[in-house]
């Protein structure tokens, strides 16, 4: 069977993009959220070779194709979904039109190596509001014990540490989880590898002259030991046969990848998050100012080449190992020039169209969320972007001089504020953009955009 095929046949009836929500896959039906789902949709579906049978459950289309299919067709489809989208926006963008120039940038940028990186992404975004909730828990218990340290025996205030700290207690198992799904494996197999590494019971297991070291290596270690599990996993789908899949392919998984994690995977995970760990604690405690400066200046077109996602299992490990990230902080002066830029913007421009994009987006941008201003604004606009960047870069070098550090993410701009380790500080820092990016804005000026009027005839210069 050609599951490419299948995938695209199936496509050309339940299609077009906008009509599939989400595709996704059990052991035996591939399963999609639909729009739309009419009867005429059903009856061609069961025309097709190699589908046993339809089932619908609301706007959920349930095509029933058998062990290993089915996730072999979910894969192929979710390939062909994600060529289709990439290459459907090819319209010229201008000001406000930051959602067109968003996709545009994002379909230019889908690499492999990127995809793989979004791959990552992906793993990490449904944690995020774990992050945030625990995240403010321990921030605002932190201010709270500074200002009172007596109550760190009360009951409660213990209870609220453990609240806080509910997510990184189990973060490799959510990580292992995610991860699997996301490189083509079953979840729960990547939650069991992830919890062998994390094993308590492995401190007393030696290996030659040392024991063995629960947790050793973090998230990277997790995302090294899941993704070469669901490589195995696919692998084995494909030699086993089917009769004996669904018996020998978990069970041979869990015992190769399990060892090879032990033995290998795991000790250079180790190694690797060493190596991140003290080469961004060295280059900002050495690099000082400097560090803080490029990275906060550098930050977004990083983000517009596409490679940003990188950062997200870094911060985690940081987190895991230091209680904070100090690389976050200054990464997040970024978006605070944006706001300086687009309000020189705003006061300069004529633009009646600009002043309310700029007015409507200001207040996100304030709480974290750029993108409305930077595709909308100071992208289209060229010039105020690099003046954006350069105000960035001041308030990182700001962040970055007191090793201001915060203990979540998921959270940017003002909000971050109460999970970092030192608020006034941060707020400086936040200060410091703003106000350099207004300035250097103001200075290097723009080509204000003449007011455009569309009618039914066209688009009509006033």
């Amino acid at each position: 069977m050609n599951y490419d095929i299948l995938a695209e046949k199936i496509y050309r009836i339940v299609g077009p993009t906008t009509n599939i929500r989400h595709a996704g896959n059990c052991m035996t039906r591939l399963r999609l959220q639909l729009d739309k789902v009419t009867p005429e949709m059903t009856a061609s579906l069961k025309a097709i070779e190699g589908i046993i049978g339809i089932h619908t459950a609301d706007t959920e289309l349930q095509i029933i194709l058998g062990p290993g299919a089915a996730e072999k067709t979910a894969s192929a489809l979710k390939a062909l979904l994600q060529r289709e989208r990439s290459a459907e926006n090819h319209e010229s963008c201008g000001i406000g039109d930051g959602e067109k120039l968003h996709a545009r940038i994002r379909a230019r940028n889908a690499t492999p190596f990127k995809l793989l990186l979004k791959k990552i992404s992906h793993i990490f975004i449904p944690l995020i509001p774990g992050f945030i909730a625990c995240g403010l828990i321990m921030g605002l218990l932190n201010l709270l014990l500074k200002a009172e340290p007596s109550l760190g025996s009360m009951a409660w205030v213990k209870m609220l540490s453990v609240m806080g700290n509910g997510i990184f207690y189990g973060m490799n198992l959510f990580v292992g989880f995610n991860a699997a799904r996301e490189f083509g494996g079953s979840p729960v197999l990547g939650g069991i590898l992830s919890a062998i590494i994390t094993h308590p019971a492995l401190k007393d297991i030696m290996l030659g002259d040392e024991f063995l070291m629960p947790g050793r290596g973090g998230i990277i270690a997790v995302l090294l030991v899941t993704s070469f599990g669901a490589w195995l996993e696919l692998r084995l789908r494909k030699i086993i046969p089917s009769m004996l899949e669904l018996l020998l392919t978990p069970l041979l998984t869990i015992l190769i990848a399990g060892f090879a994690a032990l033995f290998i995977l795991q000790p250079v995970g180790g190694m690797i998050a060493s190596a991140i760990g003290n080469g961004v604690t060295i280059a900002i405690h050495e690099g000082g100012a400097l560090t803080g400066f490029l990275l906060g200046g550098l930050w977004l077109p990083i983000v517009m080449l596409g490679i940003h996602q990188a950062m997200t299992p870094i911060h985690v490990q940081l987190i895991q190992e230091y209680g904070v990230t100090l690389l976050l902080p200054i990464l997040a002066m970024a978006g605070c020039g944006q706001i300086g830029a687009c309000v020189a913007v705003y006061f300069k421009t004529r633009n009646q169209f600009l002043k309310k994009t700029i007015l409507s987006a200001l207040p996100v941008g304030i709480m974290g969320i750029g993108e409305p201003l930077i595709y909308g604004v100071t992208l289209p606009l060229g010039r105020p972007f690099i003046t954006a960047c350069i105000g960035g870069a001041f308030g990182g070098a700001v962040q970055a001089a007191f090793s201001v550090g915060s203990s979540a993410i998921g959270i940017s701009g003002l909000p971050l504020t109460t999970v970092t380790n030192q608020p006034f500080i941060y707020l400086t820092g936040i200060l410091t953009s703003y106000i350099a990016g207004f300035a250097i804005t103001w200075v290097a000026g723009f080509d204000d955009p003449e007011e455009t009027l569309k009618d039914s005839t066209g688009e009509k210069t006033l």
